[in-house]
C-alpha cells in the first residue's frame, strides 16, 4: 500500500463531495394550467408518467410528467375547493369536494386523444355520491370496490350504492377528520387525522375504530410506509415529520426536524427509504428514513407555499403542488444526469458514491455534504426558531431545578408530541 494512499483517497472524496453540489440541479419542469393553489396529488396506478392533480377552484388536470402535457381536464368538478382525489383503479378516478358530493371520473384517453399535438379531453362523471357535510379527504381500498371519506365522521362507501354503507368514529369524539389512508398491506386498517390533534386508527371489518392518540399539535398529512406495512408518517403543524409504529403508539418512532413552518403534505418513496415533505416555508424537503437533520432542500424564486408533494412509480422523481397553481418536477437525486449513461460512467459515479459513503463522517467531506443554499427569509426564520427553541429549554431547565413542580426527569422530546393514547 502507498504511504499516500490514504491522503489521496480523502482528497477523492472530498472532491466528489464537491462534484456533486456542484451538479446539484434539481428542477426538471413545471407543469402549467391551473389558475388556483394545488391541493392534492395522485399517481395513477400501473402507470410511471401519469399523475392527477386537484385545485381550490375545483378543477382537475391529468398530467403526463414525460411529455409535460395535459391528457385530461375538468373544470368545475366541483364547486368550490377539491378537497381529495384517488384511483379506483388504472381507468377510474374519484374526487372529493366542499360542495358535500364525491365524483366518479372516466379517464380512459379516446384514441384521439393520444395523437401528438392533440389537446385535453373532458371526461363526464360517471357516478354522483351526495353526502350531508363538505368532504375534507378520500381514499379508496386497494382490492376492494369500497372507498372511504373523511368529514365529521369517517364514512365507507361502496360503488354501486349511493349512500355511505358504515359511518365510523370514536366513541368520545367531535373532531372534524381531516385525511385519511388505507394501509396497504393490511388493507382493512384504516386511519385518519383530525382537528382537534388526534391520530385514529380503524378497521372496517369491525366498523369500529379500534385506537386513538391525541397529539400536542395538529397534523395536516399522513403516509403509509409501502415497505414496512406498520409504519405511518405524519405531518405535523409544529414544523416536524413523526414516523410511528402503530403497534407501540406511546412515542414516534423518530422525529424529522428541518422545516421553519408548518408541514403541509408528505409521501414516501416506492422503495421505502425515503420520503418527500412540502412546507408552509415553501420549500420541498427529501429525507432519509432514519435520519432526522440534513434534508435535501428544493426552491425557486417563483414556487409559493407547498400544499402537496408525491414521489413517482419509479423513485427518480418528486412532484410538488404549489399555491402559486404550478406542479413542479423535481430530481430526487439533485445531481443525477438525465439520459443516457456509458459504463465508463455509471462506473465512476458508483465509486464517488462510495468514497462518500466511507468518508462522510470526515469534517470535511461531512461539511460539503451537508451544505445548502437556501432562501433568505427562511435561512432567517430558521435562525429565530433555534433561538425561541433554546429560550424555552433554558426555562424549562431552570423551572425544572428551582421548582417543586419540576422535581420530575425532563422529558424527551419524543415524549412530549404524544399526549394521551386511548383504546
Amino acid at each position: 500500500m502507498h504511504p499516500f494512499a490514504r491522503a489521496r483517497e480523502r482528497t477523492r472524496a472530498l472532491n466528489a463531495a464537491k462534484m456533486e453540489r456542484m451538479f446539484a440541479k434539481p428542477f426538471v419542469a413545471a407543469l402549467e394550467g391551473h389558475q388556483d393553489a394545488i391541493e392534492v396529488l395522485a399517481k395513477r396506478p400501473e402507470s410511471v408518467t401519469d399523475v392527477a392533480s386537484g385545485s381550490w377552484d375545483g378543477e382537475i388536470i391529468m398530467h403526463n410528467v414525460a411529455r409535460r402535457t395535459q391528457i385530461a381536464k375538468i373544470p368545475g368538478a366541483h364547486k368550490g375547493k377539491l378537497s381529495g382525489i384517488c384511483w379506483a383503479d388504472e381507468n377510474r378516478l374519484l374526487s372529493s369536494g366542499v360542495d358535500k358530493t364525491v365524483k366518479m371520473w372516466d379517464m380512459r384517453s379516446s384514441p384521439e386523444m393520444s395523437s401528438p399535438g392533440a389537446g385535453p379531453s373532458e371526461p363526464k362523471p360517471m357516478a354522483v355520491f351526495p353526502g350531508k357535510a363538505p368532504f375534507n379527504g378520500i381514499a379508496h381500498h386497494w382490492t376492494d370496490p369500497v372507498f372511504a371519506t373523511a368529514s365529521n365522521v369517517v364514512q365507507i362507501w361502496d360503488e354501486t350504492k349511493s349512500a355511505p354503507i358504515m359511518d365510523i368514529t370514536f366513541s368520545t369524539s367531535a373532531e372534524s377528520v381531516t385525511g385519511i389512508r388505507f394501509n396497504p398491506s393490511e388493507s382493512s386498517v384504516l386511519a385518519s387525522i383530525g382537528s382537534d390533534r388526534t391520530f385514529t386508527l380503524y378497521d372496517i371489518r369491525t366498523g369500529k375504530a379500534e385506537r386513538r392518540v391525541v397529539m400536542s399539535m395538529t397534523s395536516n398529512d399522513l403516509a403509509w410506509s409501502p415497505t414496512f406495512p406498520t409504519m405511518i408518517l405524519l405531518a405535523s403543524e409544529d414544523h416536524n415529520l413523526y414516523t410511528f409504529d402503530i403497534r407501540k403508539l406511546n412515542a414516534p418512532r423518530q422525529i424529522y426536524k428541518g422545516h421553519v413552518a408548518a408541514v403541509m403534505s408528505c409521501d414516501w418513496s416506492p422503495t421505502g427509504l425515503e420520503f418527500t415533505s412540502g412546507g408552509w416555508d415553501r420549500t420541498v424537503r427529501i429525507w432519509k428514513e432514519g435520519q432526522g437533520t440534513h434534508p435535501e432542500v428544493y426552491h425557486t424564486k417563483r414556487m409559493q407555499r407547498v400544499l402537496s408533494t408525491a414521489f413517482t412509480a419509479d423513485a427518480r422523481f418528486v412532484l410538488s403542488g404549489s399555491d402559486d397553481g404550478n406542479v413542479r418536477v423535481w430530481k430526487a437525486n439533485a445531481s443525477e444526469k438525465l439520459g443516457v449513461i456509458t459504463a465508463r460512467e455509471r462506473a465512476a459515479i458508483e465509486y464517488r458514491e462510495t468514497l462518500k459513503s466511507k468518508w462522510q463522517a470526515d469534517q470535511q467531506v461531512g461539511k460539503v455534504q451537508r451544505s445548502r443554499h437556501i432562501p433568505k427569509p427562511v435561512y432567517k426564520a430558521g435562525q429565530l426558531k433555534r433561538t425561541m427553541l433554546e429560550a424555552q429549554r433554558v426555562k424549562e431547565e431552570r423551572r425544572r431545578k428551582h421548582t417543586r413542580a419540576g422535581e420530575s426527569k425532563p422529558k424527551a422530546a419524543k415524549q412530549k408530541f404524544v399526549l394521551a393514547e386511548q383504546s
